[in-house]
């Protein structure tokens, strides 16, 4: 290796590839070209990182960021089996669980959490101590405020946008921020808009273009601006029928 700055050097592995200080490459390990991987970075086997895609970027916050919390040291975890796309984005104390794909050009933030199996969708941002289970399905374009729970087998359909602060931005340092809960196998159509701290229950449907104001029971369907219910989800559309 030689040097390429005062934390990264280049490494013959791949083209153009910048890895940090006591960053381990596996054998296994499938690298593109023009891979940046900071240093506390920990790959497993089988790992796959496509060109241009950064690897434990530090975090860098804006001038009175609450997103602070202490922990900036933390390492990056991808575990087995995991793809990091083309020109994605993955900061330092996230954690991408085994078989997950974070895709192009996505942005996964500190301290949060991808499960296994689970899908970011190309250009898809995932904020700081979000919880994402597995089986999750995360279209193009979504964004996934900071402190949200996504559970096990939700769907996010394109463009959905969840939120977690009901002043935005008018309030004193020790207002709570909220992010949404999406309950296990929920679905959330494209275009959707999903309020501080509303919870969607399990199985519930949310209708394209919906904003949701309010929590929606489990295996209710919600549609308009804002939300109501209109009918339960039928039987034939629950997922132990499809699995």
């Amino acid at each position: 290796m030689s040097s390429a700055g005062p934390s990264l050097a280049a490494s013959d592995r791949a083209p153009g590839l910048l890895v940090g200080e006591g960053v381990e490459l596996p054998d296994s390990l499938e690298i593109g070209g023009h891979v940046v991987i900071h240093a506390g970075t920990v790959l497993g086997e089988g790992v796959r990182l496509q060109d241009g895609a950064v690897l434990g970027k530090p975090v860098a916050l804006g001038p009175g960021s609450r997103a602070v919390s202490g922990r900036r040291g933390d390492r990056l975890v991808i575990e087995s089996g995991a793809t990091v796309c083309a020109g994605a984005v993955v900061l330092v104390g996230a954690r991408l669980g085994p078989g997950c794909v974070v895709g192009d050009q996505a942005h996964v933030r500190e301290r949060a959490h991808v499960g296994e199996g689970s899908v970011v969708g190309r250009g898809s941002a995932v904020d700081n101590d979000v919880s994402i289970g597995a089986r999750v399905r995360i279209q193009t374009g979504c964004y996934l405020t900071a402190g949200s729970v996504i559970e096990d087998d939700v769907f996010v359909a394109p463009g959905v946008t969840t939120t977690n602060d009901h002043s935005m931005g008018r309030h004193g340092p020790e207002a709570a921020l909220t992010g949404a809960t999406l309950r296990r196998a929920c679905r959330v159509g494209g275009a959707a808009v999903i309020l501080p701290g509303v919870e969607v229950g399990e199985e519930a449907f949310v209708a394209a273009g919906s904003v949701v104001t309010r929590d929606v029971p489990a295996h209710t369907l919600v549609m308009g601006a804002p939300a109501r219910p209109v009918r339960e989800v039928p039987d034939e559309e629950l997922l132990e029928r499809w699995t």
